[in-house]
């Protein structure tokens, strides 16, 4: 059973940092893409950075480009998202995932709350 175990919000000032990690256990995480969404209240979730398996690539919305970095770990088999810079349109729950076409990806975790706010 896919278990993916978010942490790391909390409450920033704008221009602020802070690092979100996700634990990913019941499926072999070194050979998945993954990915960082976030989504508040009433909106659907976006998908904010990727990673591909082997960290050869990433990706992200034009939106946290040169802010946000999104790593891997797979020996530890979590994934990381630092977000530098931030900005109050940045509040949201934050979830990992691997492609969400994917059924053992249907579920979403718990989440992290980040709320950025002077």
């Amino acid at each position: 059973q896919v278990q993916l175990v978010e942490s790391g919000g909390g409450l920033a000032q704008p221009g602020g940092s802070l690092r979100l990690s996700c634990v990913a256990s019941g499926f072999t995480f070194s050979t998945h893409d993954m990915r960082w969404y976030r989504q508040t209240p009433g909106q659907e979730h976006e998908l904010v950075a990727s990673i591909t398996s082997t960290s050869s690539r990433t990706n992200y919305i034009d939106s946290v480009k040169g802010r946000f970095t999104i790593s891997r770990d797979n020996d530890k088999n979590t994934l990381y998202l630092q977000m530098n810079d931030l900005k109050v349109e940045d509040t949201a729950v934050y979830y990992c995932s691997g492609p969400r076409y994917l059924p053992i990806f249907a579920s979403w975790g718990q989440g992290t709350q980040v709320t950025v706010s002077a």
